[in-house]
């Protein structure tokens, strides 16, 4: 087997239970959504195929590169024909959403393929590799940061109920995660503090997993979307893991002079 970080498994397992559920479903998960209504079931299967297969793939040594490679494929396309248009075409934040949820679990995909890349990959796609494909993702995973904290503020009032009620100043917390998300992004982006960054948003992104969604969804919540944000959160949980272990080794307040 071939682990490189807990990040590493728990995004791999996170593949594979997303691609069991859309078998099981025959639909598209939340990851893919939204997707165009002329869809066939066929491409509900392969994206299905494609989480459980690279997922099984990631855990294993001879097959980790390949699986890393298929993934970020198939992300880069998913982004690029399906989210990016929609941006442009239907300026929503449906669609801004979707963007950046698939551009953090592309991030992620694109960190693994940089460490697990063998010698075909470097020498025809270099580019996509090493610390140059590291840093491609990472601005990638920046990138989606920012507008997630930018919703906390264009959508204030829906923030503020999903704020745990034994919390107080609900307010405040919208708008701390708001800005904490930003902030993150940035610092991602410039290579300004990035680890700190990396890791603190992740950390983000399962406290909101743990304690907005589970608890919602552990009481008994048969609500579509409830459901969907919780699988959701908790994918981008394993990406945002998978890209601030990419910083091991990196000094905590490390900032590029470049």
């Amino acid at each position: 087997m071939r682990i490189a970080s807990v990040g590493h498994a728990v995004f791999a397992a996170t593949m594979i239970a997303l691609g069991i559920l859309g078998l099981i479903k025959v639909d598209f998960t939340p990851l893919w959504d939204p997707v165009p209504q002329q869809s066939a079931t066929a491409l509900a299967y392969l994206c299905a195929f494609i989480s459980l297969v690279s997922g099984i793939g990631l855990i294993w040594q001879h097959t980790a590169a390949a699986a890393a490679r298929v993934l970020l494929a198939y992300l880069l396309l998913w982004l690029l024909l399906l989210r990016v248009p929609g941006i442009f075409l239907a300026p929503n934040v449906e669609f801004w959403w979707s963007a950046c949820k698939t551009a953090v679990m592309l991030a992620a995909s694109w960190v693994l393929y940089s460490w697990f890349a063998g010698d075909w990959d470097r020498q025809h796609i270099g580019f996509a590799t090493g610390d140059r494909g590291l840093r491609i993702a990472r601005v990638l995973y920046g990138l989606a940061l920012i507008p997630f904290g930018l919703a906390h503020f264009i959508y204030l009032q829906n923030t503020v109920v999903l704020v745990p009620g034994w919390l107080p100043w609900h307010g405040f917390w919208a708008y701390f995660t708001g800005c904490a998300f930003i902030a993150a992004g940035v610092a991602v982006v410039f290579d300004m503090y990035a680890r700190l960054a990396a890791v603190l948003s992740a950390f983000e992104i399962g406290m909101f997993t743990l304690l907005v969604w589970v608890p919602v969804v552990a009481a008994g919540s048969k609500d579509t979307f409830q459901w969907s944000e919780t699988i959701v959160s908790a994918a981008l949980t394993a990406g945002a893991w998978v890209v601030a272990d990419s910083y091991r080794g990196i000094p905590w307040l490390a900032v590029d002079k470049r």
